[in-house]
């Protein structure tokens, strides 16, 4: 009882805190998967983000694994529990005893001395004359005899029983009670980080597969576009008003387009892979995204007013903050804007809170400090439960059963009760009957300081557990400062990125046009559209990196479990 309270309680260790969902290894396959959408005729199944999320919640195989592990604690919690409950045995064994044992018997302490009758020759006279003689006796002296070699018993012997024994009172056991909720929490908390992590790494990879097929649709544009500037430029070489090395440049450049597009689409079939992985998904499932990326990049400003933090040009921040500063001319080092920039990047760095945002964080909001929590409830019955160990045990015990015995193995299943008589009329009983009843007390007396360390021990895993209390706040304070600052810096690349992007594509608009109109030259169309490409393909690594930081931000409050729960 107390061995098995032992492992139950000592499943608080360090390594429940690392994530489950890590695990690669798949045991499991689940015997009928949730439809995901109607497929259409294609046999693609449309896919959001959430359905993607609750797919893989029910289906990823580490999340089942880790499930698994849950029932084998309320398994165990319930092994712990039958141990107050009657324990009924019934045992029956039969032995050829083919060489019985034997043991010395002084049979000569049983029997005592000898005796005699004295007759004399006086005795002999009279008893001739017709007189009467009275004979006397004498006791002879003992003479010694060793002891003799005696077989007891039959050599065919058997017996049959059943016990029963119910627990009146232990105290690891009474512990072992309370134990039992708790380390059921634990598992449960357990299962929620496996499936937090499921949540992060598939919101992750859907958004992944969105930015990648948003890119390699507007990649296929661009093709198009150099297409029609290739055509245009090549009649106007065949007219004989553009040169032939305008032509070539325009087609190096649609050749290293096209090779980019094609590295792109192998990229987002890699991402589609990825995503049906994170999800459990057969990988010969044809999958079709349905949410927009537009509708997944968040309002920038919004964002800025949710973080406390102030922009000049989309937000104004917290009102807890007081009022926005006003746009400096020039945003010259030294000015109120370049210090309200460097306030809030301080304060994000620093993991500083606003009263207001701080007043409504909520440690418990992460799975971590919950199951850490658990496991200083554990730690606490552990320790009592190396206390109890001094309590006494107090069990109550009953037995009823029967035993025979026979020369052979015809006569030992006879089964002959105390009725049975043999042909002389005496009995023949071989099977006997016995019972009892009683109770147990084992008091501990001394142990050789045994449950002393033991007892040291639970006292110093619970002060350690304790201290890691401080060390689990502090790095979630961390952890919330870099994933703000962080989804900051996103944002705000996003904005410097969006209206570079902009800038290439009206560049890139006027250098066509000057060129078609016989103003400009083939090499500003051929700088522009690369330097359009690079935009387009910073804006999209700037919108990735908002999605991602926000999903890291989720998951340093604690809210990405209960968003995806909605």
């Amino acid at each position: 009882m107390k061995n098995n309270l032992r492992v139950l309680l000592l499943a608080a260790g360090p390594g429940l805190l690392a994530p489950a969902g890590a695990a690669l290894a798949q045991t499991t396959t689940p015997a009928a998967r949730p439809t995901l959408g109607v497929a259409t005729a294609a046999g693609i199944v449309p896919l959001s983000l959430q359905q993607a999320i609750d797919y893989a919640v029910k289906n990823k195989s580490s999340l089942l694994s880790t499930r698994l592990g849950e029932q084998t604690a309320k398994a165990k919690v319930g092994e712990i529990r039958a141990a107050g409950l009657p324990q009924v045995n019934v045992a029956a064994n039969v032995a050829d005893n083919f060489k019985l044992q034997k043991a010395l018997v002084d049979f000569g302490a049983l029997g005592g001395g000898g005796s005699a009758t004295t007759l004399t020759q006086a005795d002999i006279a009279a008893a001739q004359s017709g007189r009467t003689v009275n004979l006397g006796t004498v006791a002879l002296p003992a003479e010694p005899v060793p002891p003799q070699a005696f077989a007891f018993g039959l050599r065919y012997a058997g017996n049959t029983s059943a016990s029963v024994s119910q627990l009146l009172f232990d105290g690891a056991y009474l512990i072992g009670l309370r134990a039992a909720k708790v380390y059921e929490d634990l598992a449960k908390k357990q299962t929620q980080q496996a499936e937090i992590d499921v949540v992060e790494q598939v919101s992750k990879a859907y958004y992944s597969t969105l930015v990648a097929r948003a890119r390699l649709g507007l990649l296929a544009r661009n093709v198009q576009r150099l297409d029609t500037v290739l055509y245009q430029t090549n009649e106007t070489f065949k007219a004989g008003f553009a040169e032939k090395l305008d032509v070539d440049r325009l087609r190096v450049q649609r050749n290293n387009l096209i090779v980019e597009q094609q590295k792109a689409q192998r990229l987002t079939e890699l991402s589609v892979a990825l995503l049906k992985f994170q999800m459990g998904l057969p990988q010969d499932q044809s999958v079709q995204l349905t949410d927009s990326l537009g509708a997944a990049v968040v309002d920038a400003g919004a964002l800025r007013q949710r973080l406390g933090s102030a922009n000049f040009a989309t937000g104004g921040g917290d009102t807890s903050l007081g009022g926005l500063p006003t746009a400096p001319a020039g945003g010259t080092a030294g000015s109120p804007g370049s210090e309200q920039a460097r306030q809030d990047q301080q304060s994000a760095l620093s993991g500083g809170r606003t009263s207001q945002i701080g007043a409504t964080f909520n440690y418990n909001n992460r799975i971590e400090f919950s199951t850490l929590e658990t496991q200083q409830a554990l730690a606490g019955l552990d320790l009592a439960n190396r206390r109890a160990g001094a309590y006494p045990r107090l069990v109550a015990t009953a037995a009823y059963g029967f035993s025979g015995s026979g020369k052979g193995a015809g006569d030992l299943f006879a089964f002959r009760g105390p009725d049975a008589r043999s042909s002389n009329g005496f009995p023949n009983q071989n099977w006997f009957g016995f019972g009892n009843v009683g109770l147990a007390l084992n008091i501990p007396v001394f142990d050789g300081f045994r449950r002393k360390y033991q007892v040291q021990q639970a006292r110093i895993q619970q002060q350690t557990l304790e201290k890691g209390f401080e060390t689990l706040r502090q790095t979630i304070d961390l952890q919330d400062a870099q994933s703000r600052t962080t989804l900051i810096n996103a944002l705000d690349v996003l904005d410097s990125q969006k209206a570079n992007l902009e800038l290439a594509a009206d560049v890139a608009r006027v250098s066509r046009i000057k060129f078609q109109e016989g103003v400009g030259s083939n090499l500003e169309v051929v700088t522009a559209e690369t330097s359009l490409r690079e935009a387009q393909t910073n804006y999209y690594a700037a919108i990735y990196d908002v999605l991602v930081a926000k999903v890291d931000r989720d998951k340093a409050t604690g809210e990405l479990y209960n968003q995806a729960k909605k």
